[in-house]
């Protein structure tokens, strides 16, 4: 995820890229940059760091023109760097770009076969690089980005300037948002509204598809293969605070919403349907260490510590090896069993979690191998590691984890596939199904979110409750534990997360008329037992939230509110249960007044012990 804007007019681009960058900062902030054209040519100014950074450059060399498109990166290919950094230039070609290219690889081969010179480690450049080739073969500039685009696999928003045409601006987008904003002889484009709407409200939103021509007198719409589209001009009447989040009132509602979209980023280029497997573009660890591992040893803190719980259950039973799940606070406390035959992955969503940090430094001293699941490029996690497992889920700006919890399970959904097919314990024919069932993933994801509002009444119910007790057995305990955090952490309300069976051995003594008890009852091989638990709650006056497959009607008849989701296979469940579970916590701490996005004592990254 990152931040893209430009700017086509009369006015000097400079200050209406940098106060766009600005307000888009929050989708990307470890490099930044913009590129004008003026009467002496294309001007470039990049560097690695935040939106400050590239001010202090452009404060000692001024730039300016009327003309320009800017950048703000979250980097998903090569690590944060002034050379990295958008905009990136092939001959005439100046681009930014937003999105995965699936394909880039065998591109960048076969680019530099025919000469090409790269400059950077980004997917991005070789966007700008294929488009000065269809230049300079001839065809126009409009030709010649759609003759480029075509060639790709994968994502992506670009702008386009080209040098030899300074009075054109081109922008294009599949599967990733790009607008269009229309002032007065003056014409914006961004990733997302906030960073224009300051300039205008008059709004048009492109589709997958759309290749758009810009210049100062107005813009021309059409799809890949040329034809004209007319798309319709929309008035947004959110304030700039709104915009940030999308329309929604927090961050966190915001980034709930947006998993479905984060998932497909986390598995998208690594799935081989044809070759029922999983590729990761960062493992940098031989298939014959791997082969040899005798175990597993996984270290997170909090909702990643949720995350690796469920990913033994996972690596357990598809791959047949042992797993321990640690705290990286407590790990190296203990002296733990470590060799060279032992793989330890990290888990953290910032890669700078300490205690994490320290788990590794300690199991890296007893010679492991080093695995981190990570969402922050070049982090310390990684920077440490031997192999790398990015799970692409853009940045999260609130503070309580949501899609960086469900990526970080997918993310681990396809490290068992991959490990049990190098290790021959998966057949061809189990693989392709789990790479199916991942595929349809966002799509139920997606339908079960539009439930919000029957979560949203449930929580009216209970949001004045001082305690809350979570219940799953099997893979669905750890969701348990997260969806109790969840509470915790944004609505203050007391919350424990147990493992259903384990509830007659302590936690039934508190179970009253005035205790909810959300149970997560999916089908499965523990089924049966989660309905005994259902009924030991009601004996003793426990108010039950049931989480249940839509259909299941046993579920329903017997608990006082029901949340129903829709059914996939037992190995992705988690992911379907974690997502009205962060509704209800969002919802309840709405009501009850709190600070959603930043509670009271946490922080996003843990960095100290």
């Amino acid at each position: 995820m990152c931040g893209i804007v430009g700017y086509i007019g009369c006015e000097d681009s400079v200050p209406i890229l940098l106060d766009g960058l600005r307000r888009l900062e929050y989708r990307g902030y470890d490099s930044a940059g913009i590129a004008v054209i003026r009467e002496s040519g294309l001007v470039v100014c990049r560097c690695m760091g935040k939106i400050a950074e590239l001010e202090k450059r452009l404060a000692k060399t001024p730039l300016s023109g009327s003309t320009g498109l800017g950048h703000t990166r979250w980097a998903t290919h090569g690590r944060p760097s002034d050379a990295n950094a958008h905009p990136h230039v092939a001959g005439s070609v100046v681009l930014v770009h937003n999105g995965i290219v699936e394909n880039y690889s065998e591109l960048k081969k076969e680019l530099m076969a025919r000469g090409r010179v790269f400059s950077s480690e980004t997917d991005s450049e070789v966007i700008a690089h294929l488009i000065d080739e269809e230049l300079e073969a001839g065809k126009t500039f409009e030709d010649g980005v759609r003759d480029a685009l075509g060639l790709l696999k994968g994502s992506y928003a670009v702008l386009v300037l080209n040098e030899k045409e300074p009075d054109c601006l081109i922008a294009a987008r599949k599967e990733s948002p790009l607008v269009i904003g229309e002032g007065d002889n003056e014409f914006f484009v961004a990733s997302d509204i906030p960073a224009i709407l300051n300039q205008t409200n008059r709004i048009t939103f492109l589709e997958d598809g759309d290749i758009v021509v810009l210049s100062g007198k107005g813009f021309k719409i059409t799809d890949q293969e040329g034809k004209h589209i007319t798309r319709p001009v929309k008035t947004i009447s959110w304030s700039g605070v709104m915009a940030e989040k999308g329309g929604y009132k927090h961050f966190m509602l915001k980034e709930i919403f947006e998993q479905p979209r984060a998932i497909i980023d986390t598995f998208r280029g690594r799935l081989m349907p044809s070759e029922a497997n999983v590729s990761f573009e960062d493992m940098n660890i031989s298939q014959e260490r791997l082969r040899k591992i005798s175990k597993i040893v996984i270290v997170a803190c909090g909702t990643s510590w949720h995350a690796g719980l469920i990913g033994k259950f996972l690596i357990e039973e598809y791959c047949r090896i042992p797993v321990e799940v640690d705290l990286g606070s407590e790990f190296r406390y203990r002296d733990p069993i470590i060799d060279e035959d032992v793989l330890v992955i990290g888990i953290s969503q910032s890669g700078e979690t300490a205690d994490t940090l320290a788990a590794m430094k300690e199991a890296a001293s007893k010679g492991a191998l080093l695995l981190a699941l990570c969402n922050v490029v070049e982090s310390s996690v990684v920077r440490m590691s031997d192999g790398i497992i990015y799970t692409h889920a853009g940045p999260e700006i609130g503070v309580a984890s949501t899609k960086a919890f469900t990526t970080q399970i997918v993310a681990l959904y396809m490290f068992t596939i991959y490990i049990a097919r190098l290790r021959n314990r998966m057949s061809e024919e189990t693989a392709s199904k789990m790479i199916d069932d991942l595929k349809r993933l966002p799509r139920l994801m997606e339908q079960e979110l539009k439930d919000d509002k029957i979560v949203k009444k449930i929580a009216r119910k209970y949001a004045s409750a001082r305690d809350f007790l979570y219940l799953g057995r099997g893979i669905s305990y750890p969701v348990a534990l997260e969806g109790a955090l969840k509470l915790k952490e944004i609505s203050y309300i007391h919350a424990e997360g147990y493992p259903a069976g384990e509830m007659k051995h302590g936690p039934i003594a508190l179970i009253d008329e005035s205790m909810p008890v959300v149970i997560l009852a999916a089908k499965g091989k523990t089924y049966e037992k989660v309905l005994a638990n259902i009924e030991e709650v009601l004996a003793r006056g426990g108010r039950v939230i049931g989480v249940c497959e839509e259909g299941d009607t046993e579920v329903a008849e017997k608990v006082h509110d029901v949340l129903r989701i829709p059914g996939t296979s037992p190995a992705l469940m988690p992911v379907m249960l974690t997502l009205p579970l962060q509704l209800l916590a969002y919802h309840i701490a709405v009501l009850r007044g709190t600070d959603v996005d930043q509670p009271r004592n946490l922080a996003k990254s843990v960095t100290v012990e």
